[in-house]
């Protein structure tokens, strides 16, 4: 007779593991809270989907900063390259970017979820609208699934519940309970790949500017460098948004004990020389204007008021005035302008959860909990989680693997 598992949770990992679950000869029933599945699969990467990152073995782990070393046995098992095989064998056609991101060539990405879909029916899966309310165990074995209608009997269930990010998909954190009430221990969880609270009333002036082609560097009250990156960022009323924000969020993971501060660097193209000559340039060939309206040819206009302000120049100064220190003071702020961080917006606009199921009570070899047998877990309801680049979905396939494959073994 074949071995009934249940899949809670019919997004990324739920998907999969029920597809493997179904391959390897399980009896296979997947229960959903919405009315359809993937909703969340369907609006990562802005709609478009990084579905993996097509990187070695070490650049995957070097990308995962909370418990890669658990994600060992798991990521030999089942490999970005094994991801992209299984996609385009169901007829997803794949493209690399930049950084080795992975997306569908449609730009779609509910191709990929109807993929995951299809791969989960072909393999026998059955997906059902039903909210689950509780996991039953006896005697440290599982024994069922209770949802709001029905009471389903089961021999496994795989936890495929998410994090709690965008809670209006679903994601409202039942899966940390299902897991606390057999008896496992959850990191608390917290935002990651989060928008950035700080120095809001300077930031506020610049409210909506988007700076591209700039260079963000994160650090720590040390000093030391946790994050520097070229791209794009975005100010906002509250501090700091846009990808290389999102990307410096999930290096600050301790608010309560430390102090972060980014320095942006506005014209990374030029060296702190040669901006100085532009600087000296400028001044010669505008002398009576004064700085507000002098700096309009070096720098978008909503934030010349903040570099202004950092480097203790008024506004109204005339370009024939500044002297050597007040010009020194302007290229460093021009090199290096600092924003203090606060603290993270609120996890229901993060990205990601970090926090999650403590791995020490997980076998990472098959995602299945050391306390209760037969309950496995897959994806981002495991206290794993990575930067920006397809590594956070790579996370949820290759544990979805591992626990739709070994929860459907005798």
């Amino acid at each position: 007779m074949s071995k009934k598992v249940i899949v809670i949770g019919a997004g990324a990992a739920g998907l999969l593991a029920a597809g493997f679950a179904g391959r390897a000869g399980a009896d296979v029933l997947v229960l959903e809270k919405n009315s359809q599945p993937g909703k969340k699969l369907n609006i990562t990467g802005k709609g478009r989907c990084n579905v993996t990152n097509n990187c070695d073995f070490r650049e995957l782990l070097e990308n995962i900063p909370q418990n890669p070393r658990f994600m060992y046995s798991a990521f030999s098992a089942f490999s970005p390259q094994d991801m992209m095989e299984l996609l385009e064998g169901l007829g997803v056609r794949l493209k690399t970017e930049r950084g080795f991101r992975v997306f569908p060539e449609s730009d779609n990405a509910r191709e990929v979820t109807d993929a995951l879909v299809s791969f989960a029916k072909q393999n026998g899966a059955r997906i059902k609208t039903e909210t689950v309310c509780g996991v039953l165990s006896e005697n440290g074995r599982i024994t069922g699934v209770r949802t709001k209608e029905n009471t389903y009997p089961c021999d496994a269930v795989i936890v495929a519940t998410g994090g709690v990010s965008y809670p209006l998909t679903g994601s409202d954190g039942d899966g940390y309970a299902f897991a606390e009430s057999c008896g496992h221990t959850v990191r608390k969880p917290q935002g990651s790949l989060v928008p950035l609270v700080g120095e809001s009333g300077l930031c506020r002036s610049a409210q909506g500017l988007t700076l591209k082609n700039v260079t963000l560097t994160a650090k720590n009250e040390k000093g030391a460098v946790l994050f520097s990156e070229l791209g794009e960022m975005l100010f906002t009323h509250f501090g700091l948004s846009g990808p290389l924000v999102l990307s410096a969020s999930a290096h600050m993971r301790d608010f309560e004990n430390e102090k972060y501060h980014v320095l942006i660097d506005l014209k990374p193209g030029l060296t702190h020389e040669k901006l100085e000559e532009r600087i000296l340039r400028d001044i010669e060939e505008k002398k009576n204007k004064d700085m507000r309206n002098l700096l309009r040819g070096l720098l978008p206009s909503g934030i010349i008021p903040i570099v202004l302000a950092k480097s203790g120049i008024q506004a109204d100064v005339k370009a024939n005035a500044l002297t050597r220190e007040m010009r020194r003071a302007l290229r460093d702020t021009l090199k290096a302008l600092r924003i203090d961080i606060d603290g993270k917006r609120p996890i229901a606009e993060a990205i990601i959860t970090s926090g999650g199921v403590n791995v020490r009570e997980i076998n990472p070899k098959t995602m299945e909990s050391k306390i209760t047998s037969g309950l496995f877990f897959a994806g981002e309801v495991i206290d794993v989680d990575a930067y920006t680049g397809g590594f956070n979905l790579q996370i949820a396939w290759s544990t979805a693997y591992s626990a739709g494959t070994y929860a459907a073994m005798e």
